[in-house]
């Protein structure tokens, strides 16, 4: 039965590209009847906030991945397993696989007479019973990695120093704790980002060293953004989060991160994680860095908005609606609303308007709308909506006539309208807005608006 893993560091916010990594492994999971582990990389004292271990759970609680599933086990933390890490250590240096090294940066910069020149293996046979252990790597051949996306990927040993495995103060590095953490919980596929892949050949001589063998590799492409730039926290939306705050669905967010790098085959796209997960396989996965357009995941949130039944589309824009905003009100434009958002955080400007004692004018929609002539157009139309029939076709009439008497067309005319309605040029249909928001409270508008737009002339 599969184990798979993903060991996240709290960081404070939850990157597009650690949820990818995640789903990846939540499918192979899922397929082959195996197992998710979580596991939490808490050994970094600085990072160590409980607050951030919440946020990592709940964001991938959000695309599905959880303890509501048999698939799912932890989360375990790295912090716990130190002890396990130590005797590791013990077993390389008694079986003669690492040794003890108190070599500083600068003793090796004296000797090599460089800066960038790895360590020398000054220490190696001295028989020192202090300071960091180093692992004693290979003098020749190659380390070669069997990678599920990447093939056959060889490493020269000669080109790898001895490296670190334990501080001088007795504490493992990550390195060494992360090839034990996976051995404890037994590990046999590693799905991660492709920044990993150079530490791969040093975790696959750890596994052997300690008696056991590697797992399956693979290492997925970095994520980039329209500049063809990997994607940065510090310039660019990364955070699962942001969009989860923003409205993006979840199983859209899902769909649309599970073709990073990866296609089922066919020309489709918009497919639900049941039809997707059977279908992945990593060595379909490509090389290629992938293109985390933003756009296109907003055009998939909006197809699977709109897919959304009614119901269930007015459920989901709970969090975005005022506690005191009348649901009967929301429930008569809730269709036009979904054909009309992209994100659910934008339903509150589109629908505002119709339980506010007065709208919110946005000035530079005003400015546009309330050309020479506007005054007009409003006292008319605010005179036919005192006896026409309340229904949007009879509205829409009535504007028309008002535009004709004016020599404006259907869409000048009804500029100044909409804004005196709701404050702004866009929005949801014009008339059907008129309909809900009711004949009085439409009229008092009208001519607020007027009253306004005269008082600066």
């Amino acid at each position: 039965m599969t184990r798979v893993r993903f060991a996240p560091s709290p960081t404070g916010m939850f990157h597009v590209g650690g949820a990818r990594s995640a789903l990846f492994n939540w499918a192979i999971a899922e397929q082959s009847g195996g197992t998710f582990v979580l596991r939490i990389e808490d050994t970094d004292a600085a990072r160590n906030r409980p607050e951030w271990t919440e946020g990592i759970i709940s964001a991938l609680a959000w695309i599905g991945i959880n303890g509501d599933s048999p698939r799912f086990e932890g989360p375990y933390f790295q912090s716990a397993y130190e002890q396990q890490h130590r005797e590791a250590a013990a077993k390389l240096l008694k079986d003669g696989k690492a040794y003890h090294c108190t070599c500083t940066r600068d003793d090796v910069k004296a000797r090599t007479g460089s800066e960038h020149q790895g360590y020398d293996g000054h220490c190696r046979d001295l028989g020192l019973t202090e300071g960091a252990v180093r692992f004693r790597t290979p003098d020749e051949g190659v380390t070669v990695v069997d990678d599920s996306v990447r093939g056959r990927v060889e490493f020269p040993n000669a080109a790898m120093e001895d490296f670190v495995i334990v501080r001088g103060d007795g504490s493992p590095l990550f390195i060494l704790a992360n090839v034990v953490d996976d051995m404890e919980m037994r590990i046999d596929h590693v799905v991660r980002a492709e920044e990993h892949l150079s530490n791969t050949p040093k975790q696959q001589l750890l596994w052997r060293a300690l008696g056991a063998e590697p797992p399956v590799w693979a290492h997925v492409p970095v994520i980039v953004n329209e500049k063809r730039q990997k994607l940065s926290k510090r310039r660019d939306k990364v955070a699962l989060e942001s969009y989860r705050d923003e409205g993006y669905l979840a199983e859209a967010m899902v769909n649309y991160l599970m073709l990073l790098g990866w296609g089922p085959g066919d020309d489709r796209e918009i497919m639900p994680w049941s039809e997707m997960m059977p279908l992945f396989r990593l060595e379909d996965v490509n090389q290629a860095p992938a293109f985390f357009d933003e756009k296109k995941l907003r055009a998939f949130n909006g197809e699977y908005i709109r897919a959304l039944p009614r119901e269930v589309f007015a459920a989901r824009c709970e969090p975005w609606l005022d506690p005191s905003w009348d649901r009967a009100v929301f429930a008569r434009v809730a269709d036009l609303v979904q054909t009309r958002v992209a994100v659910l955080s934008e339903v509150t400007a589109n629908v505002d308007f119709l339980f506010l004692d007065e709208p919110v004018f946005d000035q530079p929609s005003w400015d546009k709308a309330m050309k020479p002539g506007a005054d007009a157009i409003l006292a008319g139309y605010a005179e036919r909506l005192e006896t026409v029939s309340w229904d949007p076709e009879s509205l829409k009439t009535a504007l028309e006539e008002v535009g004709l008497a004016h020599g404006l067309k259907l869409g000048k005319a009804q500029a100044p309208v909409r804004v005196a309605i709701t404050g702004r040029t866009v929005g949801l249909p014009l008339f059907e807005s008129i309909e809900v928001l009711g004949r009085e409270r439409s009229l008092d508008r009208l001519r607020a608006a007027l009253t306004r737009l005269q008082g600066a002339s």
